[in-house]
């Protein structure tokens, strides 16, 4: 596993991979959750330059969508809901139960789609800061509600 860390307007990022150029995680100190760098990981700070680069230009207000090569690992369920959550687009909210609906799950599997998105190991990148409450508040975030409210201010959503 390979290793780096970032300046970001959220505190220091860890961006972690199996190789060079391919992003398994993005992390905040402090983040519920976040993974922890196994014994052996290597620091390569070269290795995700393309994601600094992508990262930095999102954080400036000059990058909507992300382009990046991503592998993740959780289970067939969370790597379904992971996915529909590349599709709520930057700037945007959408409910629990419309990330549910947008991986093709039945509305009861709401609670197990809130898991999911809590356990998203993709940080920024994946956009589970994008889910909010039926009734439109602002819900958990494994990075802190402070965090949440920072980048929904930067897409525009929330007035800063």
């Amino acid at each position: 596993m390979l290793y780096t860390t970032h300046p970001s307007p959220l505190g220091e990022l860890t961006l972690t991979g199996p190789r060079p150029g391919t992003l398994a995680s993005v992390r905040v100190e402090g983040q519920k959750g976040g993974v922890v760098l196994p014994p052996g990981a290597q620091r390569d700070d070269g290795a995700f330059a393309e994601a600094v680069r992508q990262l930095d230009a999102y954080f400036a207000g000059d990058l909507k969508e992300f382009d990046l090569v991503l592998e993740t690992r959780g289970s067939a369920f969370r790597e379904q809901v992971w996915r529909a959550l590349d599709l709520i687009p930057y700037g945007g909210t959408v409910t629990y139960g419309r990330v549910a609906a947008m991986a093709g799950l039945p509305a009861q599997s709401v609670r197990a789609v809130g898991g999911a998105i809590g356990a998203n190991p993709l940080m920024v990148v994946r956009p589970c800061h994008r889910v909010i409450g039926a009734n439109g508040a602002l819900t958990g975030f494994a990075g802190g509600m402070e965090r949440k409210r920072q980048l929904l201010t930067l897409e525009g959503v929330l007035l800063g």
